[in-house]
């Protein structure tokens, strides 16, 4: 309908000669057309639907005068915080607030409001009154239920009931807003929309649809953390797309109602997604602001798939993108191939072919499809399921002819491999030829951990299957006479995770010889089943309890020994390990992680058995004294 971008003022408005338009959609993100980004997706998919669609991207919320812009839309405003949730877009896992923003012009901090989503939708109801409101994107999705909400140390009730908006559109999107818009022009009410598949909805609990799966309600939640772990046991359990029930949950004088998940897009689907009319680019107003850095990562990639049954405990993709895996065909993933060679800026480097798990191109087993995916239960671990199907010869096939391509130099794998699948498939040509073609002299895997006791918390498998792929890894590297190196991506103050396991780490990364750059602090984001463990320290699955490194002491001391070979860490890590009973790393062995810090010709403090000892009373003077600096910070 429109060339080039969709219309993001009245000017163009005007000039399209459109006097209302059908949707608006609000993103808390700088406007990208490019289908990374899920506000292109779902405008330029209404677009081939024959809806009119105006963008405000990242209104300013302390006046009237952006969502006024373009008046009230014919059926309903559609609002998104953007691409991630506005809390973690604006501060670290230490709660300090960020300096930068990707997905800003310029990369800069402050464009959107903390809470977006609630925030831009009551500035809707101030301005419009009844005006229908749909949210939907990353924020509104993980916090469709109670949730606990790290930054206010508190639960929260659903985002819908906080934002006030009609209805909540969780997941991918697609058949949710393609059915939404659809009803509506058709005459429907949002209020009546009770029936799509991947939203919610609040409604008299009268109403409420029999049944459903009843979580403990808001105020249970709220007061009680064994009722908090026990509702999200029962949200996780019922998202199959199969066998998925509606779940229901309370919140004072209303019952929120979640439908089934909606169900995955197929490959013709997919495909057509793929294939619409994106610019790939960032808006061209932003140019003078030096463009929005969150494109460079993905301008030149390609995503193959959708949705990750490695379930990790720490993600959020089985709650929002779901387990299953779909996929695009192979013609369309070459064809949007071919459409980057012809991009002036392409310089021949494919950057990714991959998406939330980049070696996934099917279902894990055959059940599935008909069955669903098991309940409570993971794919690969602790141990991969006897019924995994381990298989990359479509994969293979595709990045094959992805080389072949003219113009094409290089085409690499950036996003996540799933390297315990990989050591399933008793065929070795995949891993010969991502060793040989598609790593850029590192690749990156995410072991996140080697104690079995985190590494079950996670939802990941034991580190007896990263040691297996490193092995093979280098011998195949080493084989065809390359060097490169894995670089393994590493999380502190994972709940599960005491100090005697932060050591074992650390411990683990020097017989490795790895040295970390970065690691990630465990950061509790809305929805995960990690999340849970560190607001109610219990498994919701076993309803055993956990061990949760809450205090900035303990994470410090838990990340510092990651990093123990850095100078800067040394007094932090003596005190660890002290604290953990490991004096027998600290000194000039061969296994110790750093030197004491006893003058020469002074008894050290060490004596392997983390008795008191010589010294003991001049680190604890230390200690005290550091105390004041690290409040003050």
């Amino acid at each position: 309908m429109y060339k080039g971008f969709l219309p993001t003022t009245k000017q163009e408005m005007d000039e399209l000669g459109i006097e209302q338009f059908d949707f608006i959609y609000i993103t808390g993100d700088a406007y990208v057309d490019h289908p990374s980004f899920g506000s292109a997706i779902v405008t330029r998919l209404l677009e081939s639907l024959g809806f009119t669609v105006g963008i405000i991207s990242q209104p300013d919320w302390h006046s009237d005068r952006d969502f006024t812009r373009f008046g009230e839309p014919k059926y309903a405003f559609l609002v998104s915080s953007g691409n991630i949730d506005s809390m973690v877009a604006h501060y670290t896992a230490a709660k300090r607030k960020r300096s930068d923003d990707a997905y800003t012009a310029g990369g800069v901090a402050g464009k959107r409001p903390d809470r977006a989503v609630i925030v831009y939708c009551r500035k809707l109801r101030e301005i419009y009154g009844d005006t229908p409101i749909a949210i939907g994107g990353l924020e509104a999705s993980l916090r469709r239920f109670a949730h606990y909400d790290y930054w206010d140390d508190a639960v929260r009730p659903s985002i819908l009931a906080d934002s006030g908006a009609d209805l909540l559109m969780y997941g991918m999107g697609e058949h949710q807003i393609t059915e939404l818009a659809q009803r509506l022009s058709g005459g429907e009410k949002i209020s009546d929309l009770t029936d799509i598949r991947g939203t919610c909805y609040l409604t008299d609990p009268v109403n409420t649809p029999l049944g459903s799966a009843q979580c403990p309600s808001f105020e249970q939640v709220r007061d009680n953390k064994t009722e908090y772990a026990k509702a999200v046991k029962i949200q996780y359990d019922w998202q199959d797309e199969v066998y998925g029930k509606t779940i229901i949950q309370r919140h004072g004088n209303k019952m929120l109602v979640q439908t089934p998940p909606a169900l995955s897009l197929t490959t013709e689907e997919l495909d057509r997604i793929y294939d619409l009319p994106f610019m790939r680019a960032y808006h061209p107003s932003y140019e003078k602001l030096g463009g929005v850095p969150g494109i460079e990562e993905v301008r030149f990639s390609i995503t193959h798939n959708r949705g990750c049954f490695g379930y990790c405990n720490f993600c959020s993709i089985a709650l929002h993108q779901g387990r299953k895996i779909t996929v695009r065909s192979e013609e369309s993933v070459l064809k949007e191939a071919e459409k980057l060679t012809k991009m002036p800026e392409f310089k021949g480097y494919i950057h990714d072919v991959g998406g939330p798990t980049a070696n996934f191109r099917h279902t894990s087993c055959e059940k599935q499809l008909s069955q669903g995916l098991c309940k409570g239960r993971k794919c690969l671990a602790p141990t991969p399921c006897p019924a995994l199907k381990a298989d990359h010869t479509e994969y293979l096939g595709i990045l094959r002819k992805l080389r072949k391509i003219k113009g094409v130099k290089r085409v690499f794998i950036r996003s996540g491999i799933r390297y315990d699948y990989l050591m399933e498939d008793k065929n070795d040509e995949f891993i010969r030829e991502l060793i040989k073609h598609h790593v850029s002299g590192q690749l990156k895997v995410a072991p996140e951990h080697c104690s079995a006791v985190v590494l079950d918390k996670m939802g990941k498998p034991h580190i007896e299957a990263y040691k297996a792929f490193q092995k093979r890894f280098y011998e195949i590297t080493k084989g065809i006479g390359k060097e490169q190196y894995l670089v393994p991506y590493l999380m502190s103050s994972h709940p599960g995770s005491t100090l005697k396991e932060a050591v074992e780490l650390a411990v683990f990364l020097k017989e490795n010889k790895i040295r970390p750059e970065q690691v990630q602090d465990f950061y509790p984001t809305p929805g995960t089943i990690s999340t849970a463990m560190f607001y109610t320290e219990l498994d919701p699955y076993t309803m055993e309890k956990v061990y949760v490194p809450k205090t900035a002491q303990e994470k410090a001391m838990q990340r510092a020994l990651l990093q123990y070979f850095r100078p800067q860490n040394k007094e932090i890590v003596i005190e660890a390990l002290k604290k953990a009973g490991r004096r027998d790393l600290i000194g000039s062995g061969p296994k110790c992680l750093v030197e004491d810090n006893a003058p020469s010709g002074r008894k050290r403090a060490s004596d392997g058995r983390g008795g008191k000892k010589a010294g003991d009373s001049d680190w604890r003077r230390k200690e005290t004294a550091r105390k004041p600096m690290r409040k003050k910070r």
